[in-house]
């Protein structure tokens, strides 16, 4: 079914009521404090903290607030410059005895050890601890300037008050939400103050069963609402978005990595704090696992433990049972209800991810009741005005088949759908001869189960449509010599390369992995050399079976990394194969060829073969245009990485070439991708780029000579908000200037002062939720996913901002009105509940057109962007333009890891300050361990 309208979680002030005011008490932090407090926590510390701007490490303080006092709204990550500025913000004032515990803790915290006694005796007496006063205030919820650009800028402390005033409506609404006879009641979560809004979570949790007999087994989950305050470029509205999801709770015993901390939700029956109010909120703790007493704790923030300090930790449940047995607490035990939250890092869970459209609907349009009257519905989204939305097909797509058709018919199609493959086939060998140049493609396959072998020899002789061009047929040399394209793969077991780092043991981190690395590079890199010396020609691309990530239980076990460092040695850009599901099941016997075709086509990508979506804009879009993406490759020291990263790289995708280029500022010109990729590999930033200005101006340095090498070229640049805009602030909301640019700390400019064929585009994701959830409305009650561009129902001419969605992913294909949280029922009765199933709703990408020439019209340049998601050679939709898509993937050669291992987003210690101490991040050093 073809929508015309999408309607977003979103939510905006209602222009015809009053001022919003909602009266608080407040806290400030006083300004007399914050030199006194800078002197104490530098006491004793190396001379190369004096060399940096050190604010005041309020952060851990706020996470103590956040696990023993969630009542208290904290609405400031940094301490506040200003007097009048409040840090806390409550709904009565907190006791004093209370909040003079906390700061003694803190300050503690910051001097452990027997000689910071002293100094924290010193530093109280120079506090008038004693004298913190709660303020009445009257808060004006919607106060907010206007950027240069156009753009509303709130208050503050409206990014964490105005969520949570608006969550506490919602928890305390009644009638709760119901469906089917089936009800659903919310309670606040607490929130660090860096949390981009408010929770609420469903109480007591829902239960689903799997399995039967001795296999029976529970699972238990929750409902979540989450609140953002956002913007949105050139518009002068902010706007609320209301995210809804599923929240899975770990049945015990819990999985703890090895580095990093678990989330656990805590509502207690009375204060875990002594003489402290009895919360309504669920508190947020984290437990870890300690090697050297083989038992858990609370996470208690510093050697000395704040929990403790403030005598919190007694009435904590056991951490040990905690991590044991941690349903015991669902429905209370000793006071407190508790539960320990799933990440997906801890394996499979019996609820999946995710919820259908249908019940995303009923859940928010409840919530938004509780908005009104002050803030109303966003109005739906409409279609853009240009009619063909899709790009216009490179290669052909098969006919199907219909079930009334004759044998005759399906003769006839399968004839033709056999001459459509050989003409794809052609096209693609045509491509990849232009990549890789006249010596043609010598890959080579380490293979660990000779059933993913023949598959991927099938698939490069399907792909490329070479049957019957074959030469060489195996078992170590597959060659194919076609006119239009020379093949070649060489198959060798991958043995012992593939095995895990350490064998039974898995090496630490530091020292001993590295040098496990080093040996696995070394000996991957030898056993290609000597395999590879008599070729014709030099080998681009390898082929590794490897067991996924959830075969190797310690992330430190994992040879991927050393094996692909070894494969650039060699020269080789790699692609990795999951092994076949060890218990056969169906399903995996039959994603096997598809499994196999995706990695060819993956590899094929990698060597920089391109099949760009044709867009359908016509003579709107200059001719022979760039495309430019920007990405930059970074990663900070932390707790599981000990090797710092900061490149800023550009993909080109230029009419007339055959390969997509790549460069980064060690390369300093353009190369082919698959070069690109390599120079990445292992690479680790120096201390040349260690502080933020430092990569401001390198970011900045990087972008304008790219830019200059490109001048008299129709360009369009193609910027990641989330991405890129820490390092180029410019990209950030209130940075934007419509036809403008602003290079690093350089003055705003002209968009043509770079180029008067230069434009830029800007995409967001839904990342931190700054883009809004959203359903395809049905009628009154059903709701659908529609595909398309779509521009705001109350834009106007000129309008810069739209929206891309795409269909649902391939591999998700459930009805649309399944529901996870209350029973659902279909026309005929049959049960839809299925919190089995996994749910997948497309992001709403926003597409903000913000640097044009004169004469342009945005609409089209929106729409060009939304078509570059749907290149031929991708299943699915891509999440980014494909030249942002290819720049993204650049990641996986520059970092060890996927992603940290960590059992809860944001829980692990990758902070701004190694283990050593040193100040790592940015001239202005939080200093949060």
């Amino acid at each position: 079914m073809a929508y015309d309208r999408i309607q977003p979680a979103a939510f905006v002030p209602a222009p015809d009521v009053g001022p919003f005011l909602v009266t608080h008490y407040a806290l400030s932090f006083p300004r007399a404090w914050r030199d006194p407090l800078k002197e104490h926590y530098l006491h004793g510390k190396p001379e190369r903290y004096s060399r940096h701007r050190i604010q005041v490490p309020i952060g851990r303080l706020n996470r103590l607030i956040t696990a023993v006092a969630p009542d208290l709204v904290s609405v400031a990550a940094k301490a506040p410059l200003d007097d009048a500025k409040p840090w806390l913000y409550a709904n009565a004032p907190y006791p004093k005895a209370v909040m003079s515990s906390f700061i003694h803790a803190w300050l503690r915290d910051l001097q452990p050890g027997a000689e910071g006694h002293a100094k924290v005796k010193e530093t109280a007496g120079h506090l008038d601890i004693d004298g913190l006063d709660w303020g009445l205030v009257g808060v004006d919820m919607l106060e907010q300037t206007l950027t240069e650009g156009g753009t509303a800028s709130p208050a503050d402390h409206l990014w964490r008050l105005l969520p949570e005033t608006l969550a506490s409506r919602i928890a305390r609404q009644e009638p709760p939400y119901e469906h089917f006879g089936q009800r659903l009641h919310f309670r606040q979560v607490a929130q660090p103050a860096g949390a981009p809004g408010a929770e609420l979570v469903s109480w007591p949790p829902l239960e689903h069963t799997s399995g039967r007999g001795a296999k029976e087994r529970a699972w238990y989950y929750s409902a979540y609402i989450r609140l953002s305050l956002r913007t949105v470029p050139f518009d002068p509205t902010p706007r609320i978005h209301l995210t809804t999801g599923v929240r899975r709770w770990v049945r015990g015993p819990v999985w703890m990595p090895q580095r990093g901390s678990v989330s656990v939700y805590l509502l207690a029956d009375d204060s875990l704090v002594p003489d402290g109010p009895s919360p309504e909120r669920f508190a947020v703790g984290a437990i870890r696992w300690v090697p050297a007493s083989g038992g858990h704790e609370w996470v208690q923030g510093g050697p000395e433990g704040m929990l403790s300090q403030v005598s919190a930790v007694a009435n904590f449940p056991s951490a040990d049972l905690m991590a044991k047995e941690p349903e015991s607490w669902f429905t209370g035990r000793e006071g407190v209800t508790a539960a320990v939250l799933h990440h997906t890092m801890m394996g499979a869970h019996g609820v999946k991810s995710g919820i259908m459209p249908m019940e995303r609907r009923r859940l928010t349009e409840w919530a938004a009741s509780a908005l009104e009257p002050e803030f109303v519905r966003v109005r739906a989204f409409g279609r853009s005005g240009i009619r063909r939305q899709m790009p216009f097909n490179v290669l052909e797509d098969t006919l199907s088949v219909k079930k009334t058709a004759t044998e005759e018919e399906k003769a006839g199609i399968a004839r033709r759908n056999t001459e459509i493959l050989v003409r794809n086939a052609a096209e693609r060998r045509l491509r990849v001869a232009q990549a890789v140049g006249a010596g043609g493609l010598t890959a080579v396959l380490l293979y660990q189960t000779d059933a993913m072998r023949d598959l991927l020899i099938a698939a490069a002789e399907e792909n490329l449509g070479l049957a019957g061009h074959c030469v060489a047929p195996g078992p170590e040399l597959w060659a194919w010599e076609h006119p239009d394209l020379t093949v070649r793969i060489h198959v060798r077991q991958a043995g012992a390369l593939a095995s895990r780092l350490g064998g039974d043991r898995a090496p630490r981190r530091g020292v001993e992995w590295d040098a496990a690395v080093d040996a696995r590079r070394a000996e991957v890199g030898t056993a290609l050399h000597d395999w590879l010396r008599d070729t014709a020609g030099p080998a681009q691309l390898a082929f590794v079976e490897l067991e996924g990530r959830d075969g190797f239980k310690r992330r430190t076990s994992d040879p991927k990394f050393a094996i692909r460092v070894g494969c650039a040695d060699a020269g080789l850009v790699s692609q990795f194969l999951d092994l076949p599901d060890p218990a056969g099941t169906a399903p995996e016997k039959d994603s096997g060829p598809h499994r196999a075709a995706a990695a060819w086509s993956d590899g094929l990508r990698q060597l920089g073969m391109r099949i760009v979506p044709q867009h359908s804009v016509g003579e709107r879009i200059p001719e022979k245009l760039n495309q430019v993406a920007f990405w930059l490759v970074k990663r900070r020291i932390g707790g599981d990485n000990q090797y710092p990263q900061f490149t800023p790289i550009a993909v080109l995708i230029r009419p007339g070439q055959g390969c997509v280029m790549g460069r980064s500022p060690e390369t300093q010109d353009w190369v082919p991708y698959p070069e690109l990729l390599k120079k990445l590999v292992g690479r680790v930033r120096g201390t040349d780029l260690k502080f933020r200005q430092q990569q401001e101006d390198a970011t900045a340095l990087f972008i304008k000579q790219t830019l200059y090498k490109l001048r008299g070229e129709p360009t369009l640049v193609l910027t990641h908000a989330q991405n890129t805009r820490e390092r180029w602030p410019w990209l950030q909301n209130k940075g934007l200037v419509a036809d403008g640019m602003r290079l690093g700390n350089g003055p705003l400019q002209r968009l043509a002062a770079h180029g008067r064929q230069l434009r830029v585009v800007r995409v967001a994701g839904s990342v931190r939720d700054e883009t809004a959830q959203w359903w395809a409305p049905d009628g009154d009650e059903a709701a659908g996913v529609a595909k398309g561009l779509w521009r705001p129902s109350d834009a106007g001419d000129g309008n810069r901002i739209f929206y891309s969605t795409s269909d649902k992913a391939s591999q998700h294909k459930h009805a649309r009105d399944i529901s996870k949280f209350t029973e659902h029922r279909n026309d005929g009765g049959r049960s839809l509940r299925k919190p089995d199933k996994a749910a997948w709703n497309p992001e709403l990408l926003e597409i903000g057109v913000v640097g044009l020439q004169p004469g342009d019209d945005p609409e089209p340049w929106a729409m060009f962007v939304h078509q570059q998601r749907f290149a031929y050679d991708y299943t699915d939709a891509l999440g980014l333009p494909l030249a942002l898509h290819l720049a993204s993937l650049t990641v996986e050669y520059a970092l060890p890891y996927e992603e940290p291992e960590q059992a809860e987003p944001g829980t692990a210690s990758i902070g701004a300050i190694p283990e050593d101490g040193t100040p790592e991040e940015g001239d202005e050093v939080a200093a949060e361990g």
